[in-house]
């Protein structure tokens, strides 16, 4: 028995070892705003002859941390972009019966490939499908959720946005674009300070 306060005492010291040793590591700090190109070098593309999209989004935005600030790329053509913060809508695939103002539509139905810029400026759930097909498209896996956390908040640019026209200054450009400027719209169920952050810059 003159040893079971040592076998206590190294009893205590493996539990220690082991708790703090399974603990999860702490989350990098955000130091900086992201542009999320959506899908990678796939990008933002629906497959008529397959009816699919050309990848999933969901497993996509799976492997990414969203913050305030940051933007979301899509490289697509013909496409457009529902941004929601409606469950409902992005459960059924559409917006057309939503009236509140958290909702979106991105881009328009032109020909030829297009950068559609999408900013994260609401915490929480966010929701994004395409607008294309009536909703089919969306039904086919052209739709993925996020959670946008705090990170930086939101820079100023965002926060208090020029009077339109608005064009970005070259930091917050996205990769790809030709030349920075503007067209296209941005449509709302409601009113909202940020329409003038919409920005897509058409690919030669």
């Amino acid at each position: 028995m003159a040893n079971l306060p040592a076998i206590i005492l190294l009893l205590l010291l493996i539990t220690l070892t082991a708790s703090s040793s399974s603990a999860a590591p702490a989350p990098s700090p955000v130091t900086k705003y992201v542009n999320h190109t959506v899908g990678g070098s796939i990008g933002w593309y629906f497959n008529s002859t397959s009816n699919t999209s050309f990848t999933n989004y969901s497993s996509w935005a799976a492997s990414q941390t969203f913050n305030l600030g940051d933007y979301l790329i899509f490289n697509t053509e013909n496409q457009t972009v529902i941004d929601t913060q409606n469950a409902t809508a992005y459960r059924i695939c559409t917006a057309d019966d939503t009236s509140d103002e958290g909702t979106f539509v991105w881009g328009d139905n032109s020909l030829g490939k297009k950068t559609i810029v999408v900013p994260l400026v609401t915490e929480g759930a966010n929701y994004y499908f395409s607008g294309n097909g009536d909703g089919e498209q969306c039904q086919q896996g052209m739709a993925f959720a996020i959670e946008v956390g705090h990170g930086l908040g939101l820079p100023p640019i965002l926060n208090q946005p020029p009077p339109p026209p608005y064009t970005p200054p070259p930091a917050f450009s996205p990769p790809g674009s030709v030349d920075g400027t503007n067209s296209g719209f941005r449509t709302g169920a409601g009113t909202m300070g940020l329409l003038v952050t919409f920005m897509m810059i058409l690919i030669a």
